[in-house]
């Protein structure tokens, strides 16, 4: 039987796809001579891993531990946040592999392997420790417990390894006048990972067992293995004259005040982590509000999570079209956050007009605006690469970003439950003794968290049109500020 090779596959892929009208393919457009459709999207399978990973954490094992193995929520809360320790540390590692020395001439490729292992081994242990929580073995609890949270250590740190360095990877072959819709894709493309994730392990564990829990882990770990080497293959070229181990090597501590040292870097930074706090606060609350205070089934706050990733979808295909016309990546995401005041204002005022369909248009208008603002910063955050940075660049992006959200989704339930408890005291007075107080709490600051993120990214967007008006270059570096 013949072989068929990986470049017979990328033809046939770019074959098909090629039959479709570009008017149904939002993201034709970000393939390249050098970077041909097929290519990228086999690049692009990296992110499915990294989507199937988020969800088997935080949403499918998250309910299952507590319903189903009685495991305490504060234990499984703790755990499902071991992956954000790993977090910071994205920074540190696209800038290792940036200055990566090899005698083979890769520089990402062992960063994306390291980190695939990480998720293998992590979803490897996980389904031992799962049978010592479960009350079936004979083992210490205690073990299970550590055994679970090294599990969920090693996918988290494995997932952002693979992320940081695939991200620095795409941005290093794609070329420049292409790389706002490579982006827009590859976020596209974690999105599917994780509703076509959702939705699988939905069907797979509808009649649950503990034996088909195990299995859909263990298939979720050879799932990631194959994806990523699919993903990975002759993907990097080789060139050992970059990674020799003689090369100067600079310390982090340099690197990082020298990326930060940049004009208007730290302010760039900050810009990311109001907004990404600000649109995840509401990510625990979101259906609860519906259910609680607008008595919403469980069916149809359920729907809510389709609405959310309807609005992302928008988002990322408007982003790759007007990025590639020109338009600034500050203003989109500064447009983005716009969208988000909107989209809270709406979810308050769905509770005093109880009106669930004002409640569902700011659901899609949270995930349009969020994603305009994802898009955006992540494409400003390659224009601060420089000389082969990328990694560093993409990292601190990375590091920021997830550090945000994790301490903004603690901080928006955190809120909540002090609020409510306050309020059904009696202590905050008659008038706001409201189940709908804690809720409303939250989504107010999160819109003065939004305002906050428009103060700073302003600067910025005055900053990178005086560079577009004063710069001759045809590629336009409105698309890529440095």
């Amino acid at each position: 039987m013949n072989v068929i090779s990986l470049n017979q596959i990328n033809a046939r892929i770019a074959q098909v796809w090629s039959r479709v009208g570009p008017e149904f393919l939002p993201f034709a457009d970000a393939a390249s001579e050098t970077l041909p459709l097929g290519r990228l999207l086999r690049l692009s399978l990296f992110q499915i891993s990294v989507g199937m990973a988020v969800v088997l954490l935080t949403g499918t094992l998250n309910r299952v531990m507590i319903v189903e193995l009685g495991v305490s929520a504060t234990l499984v809360a703790m755990m499902v946040a071991l992956p954000l320790v790993f977090a910071p540390f994205r920074a540190f590692l696209g800038f290792r592999s940036d200055t990566h020395r090899s005698a083979l001439g890769w520089r990402r490729v062992p960063y994306i392997w390291m980190g695939t292992l990480l998720q293998f081994g992590g979803l490897a242990i996980m389904p031992f420790a799962l049978f010592i929580l479960s009350g079936d073995t004979h083992g210490a609890l205690w073990i299970g417990h550590a055994g679970a949270a090294l599990a969920f250590l090693m996918v988290g740190a494995g997932l952002h390894t693979v992320q940081t360095a695939g991200l620095a990877l795409a941005t290093d072959i794609a070329p420049e006048d292409t790389r706002p819709r490579v982006v827009a894709l590859l976020y596209v493309m974690l999105l599917v990972g994780m509703l076509g994730s959702a939705l699988l392990f939905g069907v797979l564990l509808d009649d649950f067992n503990q034996i088909r829990l195990i299995q859909v882990i263990q298939g979720v770990a050879l799932a990631t293995m194959v994806l990523n080497i699919i993903a990975l293959w002759k993907q990097e070229a080789r060139d050992p004259s970059r990674t020799r181990k003689d090369t100067p090597r600079p310390a982090f501590r340099d690197a990082w005040r020298q990326f930060t040292a940049q004009h208007q870097a730290k302010r760039f930074l900050l810009a990311i982590a109001l907004g990404s706090a600000a649109f995840s606060m509401q990510d625990v609350l979101l259906e609860p509000y519906g259910g609680e205070i607008l008595g919403l089934s469980v069916g149809a706050t359920t729907t809510l999570t389709a609405l959310l990733a309807a609005g992302t979808l928008a988002a990322f295909a408007l982003a790759a079209r007007v990025l590639a016309r020109g338009l600034d990546p500050h203003r989109l995401s500064a447009f983005g956050v716009l969208v988000g005041v909107v989209a809270f204002t709406a979810v308050i005022f769905a509770a005093p007009l109880d009106s669930p369909l004002l409640f569902r248009c700011g659901a899609v208008l949270i995930g349009f605006g969020g994603g305009l603002f994802i898009v955006g910063t992540l494409t400003a955050a390659m224009g601060l690469a420089h000389d082969g940075q990328s990694g560093l660049a993409l990292g601190a992006w990375g590091a920021v970003q997830a550090t945000a959200v994790g301490v903004g989704i603690a901080l928006g339930g955190f809120i909540r439950d002090i609020v409510s408890t306050l309020a059904e005291r009696g202590l905050l007075g008659a008038t706001l003794n409201d189940p709908v107080t804690g809720y409303s709490v939250v989504y107010h600051i999160e819109i003065v968290l939004l305002f906050a993120t428009l103060v700073v990214i302003g600067p910025l967007v005055r900053f990178t049109s005086a560079v577009r008006r004063s710069s001759p270059s045809k590629l336009g570096l409105a698309d890529f500020p440095s």
